[in-house]
């Protein structure tokens, strides 16, 4: 089964996309299940993973309504206040939905770089282990070491590197991020998603400005803990999901049919716990 680990849905007028403005005229409109399913047909992609895009829980509410009418979504990936330990209830509450898969707080968009080390959210990590869910780490270079120290004090939290966690691939810029992933690679169990690359380039990118941060991961996380997504539709701001699933063919063409297999589905049910 191929599985796009990694997209999004939003509906303007919900009105909790603070980071929305018009002008990202190529996505700042309506995202909804019947945009994406077309394009999921053509590529032969069997289910997706949604992402919340808004620090709410009504939006993670509406990503479960989605799932529920969209048998297409096989995982909802949601976020709470994780500085309220309050929230515990929250997540048991969305645990009630059989979609419910993990959470996601914004940390790229957190002044703080030390955030994720604050003792008052070690409650909801505790609550994500306890409870065998994901973890997703939107995270920027900066945050990785960081992100190394949060996952030694919490080695049996199941956790995903979001975009790869946004390399500086339109700088040319591998230095700093490649020593932090390989760390993370060789001393966490984390995975990694082959997404958001196209956002990081140049306007004018091509495949070989990728190419050294993909094979970077391939040779440190290696084939069984990466998974494509493709973080549509802020995809569109740089390409489109048919070029992305093509430009990914390209990059992961030297490896075995199994190697493909698993990053393009077969990674993402084991990180998530997919329901079939």
């Amino acid at each position: 089964m191929r599985i796009d680990a990694h997209q999004h849905f939003w509906a303007l007028a919900r009105g909790d996309y603070g980071w929305l403005s018009d002008d990202l005229a190529a996505i700042y409109r309506d995202f909804l299940p019947e945009d994406l399913a077309p394009m999921l047909d053509t590529a032969g992609i069997d289910g997706t993973v949604l992402v919340q895009a808004a620090p709410t829980v009504a939006e993670t509410d509406f990503m479960l309504s989605l799932a529920d009418r969209n048998t297409f979504i096989k995982g909802v990936v949601g976020w709470v206040d994780f500085e309220n330990a309050a929230s515990v209830a929250e997540i048991d509450r969305y645990m009630q939905h059989p979609a419910f898969v993990g959470l996601r707080p914004l940390i790229q968009d957190i002044a703080d770089a030390d955030w994720m080390l604050r003792d008052d959210l070690t409650p909801v990590f505790d609550a994500l282990i306890a409870r065998d869910l994901t973890f997703d780490a939107l995270t920027l270079p900066r945050h990785l070491p960081n992100l190394h120290k949060l996952l030694a004090r919490h080695p049996d939290m199941r956790v995903v590197i979001d975009h790869s966690s946004k390399p500086l691939i339109r700088d040319g810029v591998m230095d700093g991020w490649a020593q932090d992933m390989s760390a993370l690679a060789h001393n966490t169990n984390a995975f990694c998603k082959l997404s958001g690359l196209l956002t990081e380039a140049k306007s004018d990118w091509i495949v070989d400005d990728l190419r050294p941060y993909v094979d970077h991961l391939l040779n440190t996380f290696g084939p069984d803990r990466l998974l494509w997504g493709s973080d549509w539709p802020v995809l569109n701001l740089a390409g489109d999901y048919a070029r992305w699933v093509e430009v990914t063919d390209q990059l992961l063409s030297d490896l075995s049919d199994a190697d493909r297999s698993a990053i393009l589905g077969g990674n993402a049910a084991r990180a998530y716990k997919l329901r079939d």
